[in-house]
């Protein structure tokens, strides 16, 4: 039986929860300041990362730039991975 709450949003269904127009979301993923999931040409956005986005902008009480967000994540996966991995 399939989930009431979507995994995965559509850029278009994206778009209207942020309130932005779907070229706005567009221009961001190309631009590697958006998540999300390319299968062939088409993407898709995870329900989880909107909700992120909501929790954290909510936590905070400041506005959020997402490509910041992403920007420091892919640093510290970075630094993650270039660390040495001890051996077992």
């Amino acid at each position: 039986m399939p989930s009431a709450t979507p995994l995965f949003h559509t850029v278009a269904e994206a778009a209207a929860l942020l309130r932005v127009d779907t070229a706005t979301v567009y221009r961001a993923i190309r631009d590697d300041a958006f998540p999300a999931v390319r299968i062939r040409g088409r993407y898709v956005i995870p329900a989880k990362a909107i909700d992120q986005m909501i929790e954290a902008a909510t936590e905070s009480g400041r506005c959020l730039d997402v490509a910041d967000i992403l920007a420091r994540q892919r640093i510290q996966r970075e630094l993650g991975e270039s660390s040495p991995h001890p051996v077992r």
